[in-house]
């Protein structure tokens, strides 16, 4: 699995904005229902509330190239236009906890 923090940030309150509209338009769901989509869920960080980060996770490099060229891409980037927003990402691959780490987690 791919997992992609992507961090957005603008003025007042668009992040925010951005991630209402991406949910209430129905677009984050779509995104949620295309192949290979694993998660989409947006955070908002305690301590800064000009900033929106989206927890984007897909099953492997192939689903995330189909969403790429997706009409979804075009929405999302007419919404970030929409909202001035400003972008930060971070990519994770997907591995295994090792043994010495599973007693730090309370399940």
């Amino acid at each position: 699995m791919i997992t992609v923090n992507l961090y957005y940030t603008g003025v007042n309150s668009n992040a925010r904005k951005f991630a209402e509209e991406m949910e209430s338009s129905g677009t984050a769901d779509k995104i949620r229902a295309e192949k290979g989509n694993v998660r989409y869920e947006y955070f908002f960080p305690m301590k800064d509330p000009e900033t929106v980060l989206l927890i984007d996770a897909w099953e492997n490099q192939e689903a995330i190239d189909a969403h790429h060229v997706s009409p979804m891409m075009q929405t999302i980037a007419q919404l970030r236009e929409k909202y001035d927003l400003h972008m930060n990402a971070e990519r994770f691959v997907s591995a295994d906890t090792p043994e010495s780490e599973n007693k730090f987690i309370r399940k």
